[in-house]
């Protein structure tokens, strides 16, 4: 091969690097954008969150600075303090929106990973014949996310179903008592991007609608009581202020 022809390949393969990213988060207009900080796990640092629609479809997408999904939680063998991580996209879409009690909180879309518990009852994720037994591979989540002072000052949580009230709930809730969905919508990981492509009836739902980009980590109480689910650790907030800079257009 001659230098001519290895300066050609080099090219192309170059050219074919910059169209793969090109889909990226951060290389789209209007994407919220965050500087790399090495202070932070390279898996979870956001460079970029960004939410788009084509017809009915809605893609949620969010680039990180080295590989998205690459930590996953440590087990502690039981639900009580069981460690979750979430690619969390808040929106300003009312919780109805998607089949929660309007009015009732923030509607975050979140990709998640958890392996003490399974919250997709509906879904085989791992393909093994088991339904319960894959919650450690990163899943979709609807949630409604709430400030809870119990979870300590300024913190949030995913919002309580305190016992005896019976909100809406969409049609795909797992039955846990906080306003969580289980859609469906799996998360597509490739290198430092993170995707979620999610469906809507009426292709103008999301028009207009702000949106943010978040990484956390979550936990469930000890005592598996309200709060059950609380957010213990923001690792990166794209806007920095959770200000949701985004629009959808």
């Amino acid at each position: 091969m001659n230098v001519l022809t290895l300066g050609v390949l080099a090219l192309t393969l170059s050219a074919s690097a910059v169209l793969a990213d090109a889909s990226h988060a951060i290389n789209q207009e209007g994407a919220v954008k965050s500087a790399a900080d090495k202070s932070k796990t390279a898996s979870f640092d956001i460079l970029a969150a960004h939410v788009h629609r084509k017809g009915r479809t809605v893609t949620f997408h969010m680039t990180t600075n080295g590989d998205a999904g690459a930590k996953t939680p440590s087990p502690v063998g039981k639900l009580a303090g069981a460690p979750v991580y979430g690619y969390v996209w808040p929106t300003s879409l009312d919780p109805s929106t998607v089949g929660f009690e309007g009015k009732t909180g923030i509607l975050a879309l979140a990709a998640t990973s958890h392996p003490d518990f399974d919250d997709t009852p509906l879904y085989d994720e791992n393909a093994d014949g088991d339904l319960a037994n894959d919650g450690k591979l990163w899943h979709s989540h609807w949630v409604v996310l709430t400030p809870t002072k119990a979870c300590g000052e300024g913190a949030l949580a995913v919002r309580d179903i305190p016992k005896g009230e019976t909100p809406k709930m969409p049609a795909t809730w797992p039955g846990l008592p906080i306003f969580i969905d289980s859609p469906g919508y799996t998360p597509q990981i490739s290198g430092a991007e993170v995707k979620v492509i999610v469906p809507f009836a009426d292709p103008e739902t999301a028009k207009y609608a702000s949106y943010d980009g978040v990484t956390a980590a979550m936990k469930v109480n000890a005592n598996i009581h309200a709060p059950l689910l609380c957010v213990t650790d923001v690792f990166d907030v794209a806007s920095g202020n959770l200000s949701l800079p985004g629009k959808v257009k």
